[in-house]
């Protein structure tokens, strides 16, 4: 009995962590998202407001902060964390927009397929060059994320966050 107890209080915590790190995730990629739709919205000249914007970056966040954490789980990029972490970081950034990739392209496949087109035709239809343009954007998001995910796997969780978020972090370290 004590034993199943155990294993959900654990089952309990990684599920915790997990949605942690799923809002982190999300609530970062969707700050640079809807950056780039403001961003797109005074380039283009559009004064009035589109939620429609901003209500997709929130989504495509979510949808990539997932895509990220199946990609963890998987395992993507591991074989690297010995090199030095700028190189462990552009790497797992360029890995994960590589993912990412694949998952737009088969988004679009599927987008097509369902409106009626054959296989053939629907990989005819996507726009290579905006999945491109998305794809820099995305490494370029990518790069500072895997950048402090590298150095909270170095420090470790509770100094990374105490260095980033606490008063006198730096203090308490450099006193030890």
């Amino acid at each position: 009995m004590n034993e199943i107890k155990a294993k959900r209080a654990t089952l309990k915590q990684k599920a915790i962590h997990e949605g942690q790190e799923f809002l982190g995730i999300s609530l970062y990629l969707a700050f640079f998202f809807c950056a780039v739709v403001t961003y797109s919205t005074v380039l283009l000249g559009k004064f009035h407001v589109s939620y429609f914007g901003y209500g997709s970056a929130l989504i495509n966040a979510l949808v990539i902060a997932k895509v990220i954490l199946i990609g963890e789980y998987a395992r993507l990029g591991k074989r690297h964390e010995s090199r030095p972490l700028a190189l462990s970081a552009l790497y797992k950034a360029f890995l994960f927009t590589l993912l990412v990739l694949a998952f737009h392209v088969v988004e679009e496949m599927i987008k097509q397929l369902v409106h009626g087109d054959t296989i053939g035709s629907a990989f005819h239809e996507i726009r290579l060059d905006i999945l491109i343009c998305r794809s820099l954007v995305i490494f370029c998001t990518f790069i500072p994320l895997f950048a402090f995910r590298e150095l909270q796997r170095v420090l470790g969780e509770e100094h990374f966050r105490s260095l980033l978020f606490r008063t006198g972090a730096m203090s308490k370290s450099n006193a030890d």
